[in-house]
């Protein structure tokens, strides 16, 4: 999944060059910046929500792990036989929680930094083309979704890789099937 999502924030930045390059006229094609600006963004939505919910998702799953296993309670939902000492289960899924927290914070932020301006940016880019922004307002918050987007990008694809190993790691010490969370 996460190299699923390292995919679609790839073609989230590309669409987004592509807007922006078309907008400063340093290319040509048959469409203007507004059509795809519109396509664009909207990707840009449904791939950041993916992202953001993988996040939570780990996370709450590792949570969820950790819950069951310190309570000593639904022991059955983790092992076919449970074992006597799960002192070092414990410890292992701690840091995993800790790490998947981390995860999380480190890269919803900037996805909703992301959101916000993009939207900013798009509700002004209409606003501009009515008459009602100067070009600046609107070449500025695009600028600044940009450097955020940027920003977020990189977050998210090294999170992304770390939550995959975290994962991987999770199931291999329960068991749990690839076909799972």
């Amino acid at each position: 999944m996460a190299y699923l999502l390292r995919t679609l924030i790839v073609l989230m930045i590309a669409s987004i060059l592509l807007t922006a390059l078309l907008a400063l006229k340093l290319i040509h094609l048959p469409f203007s910046h507004i059509q795809t600006a519109i396509p664009a963004f909207l990707y840009t939505i449904f791939a950041q929500a993916f992202v953001m919910f993988y996040f939570i998702g780990v996370s709450r799953l590792t949570n969820n792990v950790y819950s069951i296993i310190s309570s000593g309670t639904n022991l059955n939902e983790l092992f076919d036989t449970p074992p006597d000492d799960l002192k070092p289960y414990l410890e292992k899924t701690k840091k995993f929680v800790e790490e998947t927290d981390r995860s999380k914070r480190q890269t919803i932020p900037w996805t909703i930094l992301m959101l916000i301006l993009g939207m900013i940016a798009f509700l002004l880019g209409g606003a501009h083309d009515t008459g009602l922004v100067q070009k600046t307002t609107h070449s500025g918050v695009v600028l600044g979704f940009i450097i955020a987007m940027t920003i977020g990008f990189f977050r998210q694809w090294y999170y992304l890789g770390k939550s995959h190993l975290l994962l991987r790691k999770l199931k291999s010490l329960y068991g749990i099937s690839d076909g799972q969370m």
